[in-house]
């Protein structure tokens, strides 16, 4: 615990800091603070500014103006080294580990404890990394002895966490942190926030989930375009407002009205029943948005999977423009009429050490192809227009869409379809991670689908998405469907209310 005194006095300071790239001034004269025991949370779209603030305070970027202060005293960091020094510690989004060696390896790299002069103490290095791990509540789960390169992405990160922390940090700033994780660990994570805020340990916490923001948050810093346009106390502000400081617009217009329902249906499911899913049955009509709403679980990533051939059909019927499709795998639905962007985009839906050209034109290389050989010119005229329409930022189309932003990375994923043109494209999860300047150019995107005339399913865990992007809105639960309303006439309590119903009917 800290004492009150020292609470009241900031742990770390930027006065004015300024960062200038070639035609980009990323940080423009931004002055911000935090102290012990406090979770100040960095807002801002992608481009904002927030991760090279992240580097400035880590000593990765040297600012060019301004200065920091430490516990009082003026600090100019040279590397990482000299802040870790200091007990200033960055984790960023992607955990930085060695999938080679053990946990307790990249816990203590460059300082295996040794015995008679050159022997690695195994046995002892064993012993300390499983106390660091208990220390943080994950020693039952993690095992010092584990190859890293073994461990799901929310043992990755809490990795990053012990090995950053285990030196006692002053000030940890977390870029990102619950961008793959589950609800359940999650909330371990917050948990894990928790204690180092009661140790006293000053938090910036960086994210573009909003609630998860208002939930950890004592105070929040919104970022646009490199400047620091507000700071808000947690409990003076709420969502709305900070997308309007984020993005300069209201929520409420990040969601276009539109009618382009037709009476044609373009997707009918009759009894489908896979190993997770049961007795499902709707329709969707053309260019309507027909969203699919629940709790973690409920089975609604499981009946995409199915739509799209990925899980087994146990019984059921699926119907595209009137016509029975027999899907039994991907390229099965694919002909049938159907795309899909899974919820994982780059495990499932991306090649990441290909360009941007390469991945739009992944399902469509065929029509650019006679003899074996694909026409680059007809190839990339229709790239060059995708990336145009849906304003994708990449610098060629010969860039790896492994170094896009999360955002730009599902636009690409969207114009893979777009180019394709199916009669039915299922999203899952299509703005997850992505900032909400680009969510809501991928609401845009949605609408321009529909009104196309494509029947588009839509997947989220964020209900105000849902209510906003959607004409219908069916809730699932333990893989039932639980009910369905009028998006017009719906409201979060009574989606919500449905997705709990059969937990509600037994309480």
């Amino acid at each position: 615990m800290i004492d009150a005194e020292s609470r009241q006095k900031p742990i770390f300071e930027f006065f004015n800091i300024d960062k200038i790239f070639p035609g980009v001034r990323a940080l423009d004269d931004v002055s911000l603070d935090v102290y012990p025991g406090e979770v100040l949370a960095l807002v801002g779209e992608n481009g904002a500014g927030k991760s090279t603030l992240l580097k400035v305070m880590n000593g990765d970027y040297e600012p060019d103006g301004g200065s920091i202060k430490f516990r009082g005293e003026t600090v100019a960091f040279q590397s990482p080294a000299e802040a870790h020094a200091l007990g200033v510690r960055v984790i960023y989004q992607e955990p930085e580990i060695l999938p080679d060696l053990t946990v307790a390896e990249n816990i203590y790299m460059g300082e295996l404890p040794t015995r008679f002069g050159s022997v690695v103490d195994w046995s002892k290095i064993f012993k300390m990394a499983h106390a660091d791990l208990e220390r943080l509540g994950v020693g039952e789960t993690i095992a010092p002895e584990a190859k890293a390169g073994t461990l799901s992405v929310a043992q990755r990160q809490m990795l990053e966490i012990v090995r950053a922390v285990r030196t006692n940090a002053s000030i940890l700033a977390l870029d990102e942190p619950t961008s793959s994780l589950s609800e359940a660990d999650s909330e371990q994570l917050f948990e894990i926030v928790e204690q180092f805020r009661q140790a006293g340990v000053g938090i910036i916490y960086v994210s573009h989930r909003l609630p998860e923001v208002l939930q950890l948050a004592d105070r929040i810093a919104i970022l646009r375009d490199g400047e620091l346009v507000a700071v808000r106390k947690r409990d003076e502000t709420d969502e709305s407002e900070l997308v309007s400081l984020m993005v300069g617009r209201e929520l409420k217009e990040l969601f276009e009205q539109r009618t382009t329902v037709q009476e044609e249906i373009a997707l009918k499911v009759e009894g489908l029943t896979t190993a997770r899913v049961t007795d499902i049955s709707f329709e969707i009509r053309k260019g309507e948005v027909l969203g699919f709403a629940g709790l973690v679980g409920a089975g609604r990533t499981d009946l995409a999977k199915a739509l799209f051939g990925e899980d087994k059909l146990l019984s059921g019927k699926i119907f595209v423009n009137g016509k029975a499709a027999k899907i039994r795998n991907p390229k099965s639905a694919i002909k049938a009429g159907i795309g899909f962007t899974p919820e994982d985009r780059k495990k499932e839906a991306m090649v990441m050490m290909r360009n941007v050209r390469e991945n739009i034109t992944l399902v469509i290389l065929r029509s650019f192809s006679r003899m074996h050989f694909v026409n680059r010119r007809k190839e990339d005229k229709v790239v060059a227009d995708l990336v145009d329409r849906l304003q994708i930022k990449t610098p060629t189309t010969e860039q790896d869409v492994n170094k896009l932003s999360g955002g730009n990375q599902q636009k690409v994923v969207l114009a893979r379809w777009l180019a394709r043109s199916p009669d039915v494209l299922v999203l899952d999860e299509p703005t997850r991670g992505v900032d909400v300047g680009a969510k809501a150019e991928i609401y845009k995107i949605i609408q321009e689908l529909a009104s196309s005339g494509i029947a588009v399913l839509f997947i989220s865990s964020e209900l105000p998405e849902v209510l906003g992007v959607s004409d219908r809105i069916i809730v699932m639960q333990d893989g039932f469907i639980n009910g369905e309303v009028q998006a017009k006439d719906a409201t979060e309590e009574s989606v919500l209310r449905l997705a709990m119903a059969s937990h509600l009917s037994n309480g």
